[in-house]
């Protein structure tokens, strides 16, 4: 009675579990299908994700399983990337050089307020949502696309899908949109991207 307990989504978990061990805190790390929790019905108080659920593949049974393990009264609180963001415009760069599997719904609709609001649907009583704005900072628009092709999941996949020739163009219209969107001038990256803050209550 009166502990927090807590669900957070997250992808890279021995980094968490090195900061959690650096600043002593005391926390349970677990993996686990985002679209089939290992939790019981109303197990947590708080469901937290930062840019984590808005990939799994059937947005509609992840967004279920949030509620799911969610007590009623709880909270669950996302942070998503929107369409119109630069990510958002990222995602749609990647996806007119490999498209999609069929079926399979852009990950920035979870930063669009009213496609969230239909996940939820009456099974959250409260729905505030805030636009918000990250700064992307980097040496240079070359060593954006090198991080985020060895370390971001999506950028990643693309770049091992395609043929040389292809991850060449890939590269030419990623540096084109930095170079499009930067706002730190000649000698470093700075670009902004715009994300949607949800705070859902459990009804």
């Amino acid at each position: 009675p009166g502990e927090d307990r807590h669900v957070r989504r997250h992808r890279q978990p021995e980094t968490d579990a090195e900061r959690l061990a650096a600043e002593r805190l005391g926390a349970a790390m677990q993996v686990a299908d985002a679209e089939a929790l290992p939790f019981a019905d109303g197990s947590f108080d708080v469901v937290l994700s930062t840019f984590g659920v808005m990939f799994t593949p059937a947005q509609a049974r992840s967004a279920g399983e949030m509620l799911r393990v969610c007590r009623a009264g709880g909270r669950i609180g996302l942070a998503n990337w929107t369409p119109d963001s630069f990510i958002g415009r990222v995602f749609k760069t990647l996806g007119r050089h490999l498209p999609p599997p069929a079926g399979v719904a852009s990950p920035a609709l979870w930063g669009d307020e009213a496609h969230v609001r239909q996940l939820f649907g009456d099974r959250a009583s409260a729905l505030s949502a805030v636009r918000r704005s990250f700064n992307f900072r980097y040496r240079s628009a070359a060593h954006f696309v090198e991080v985020f092709r060895t370390w971001y999941g999506p950028v990643h996949k693309a770049f091992a899908a395609l043929p040389p020739d292809g991850a060449a163009a890939l590269e030419r219209d990623l540096l084109q949109l930095l170079d499009e969107m930067n706002v730190g001038g000649a000698s470093t990256l700075t670009v902004p991207s715009a994300y949607l803050e949800i705070v859902a209550t459990r009804a």
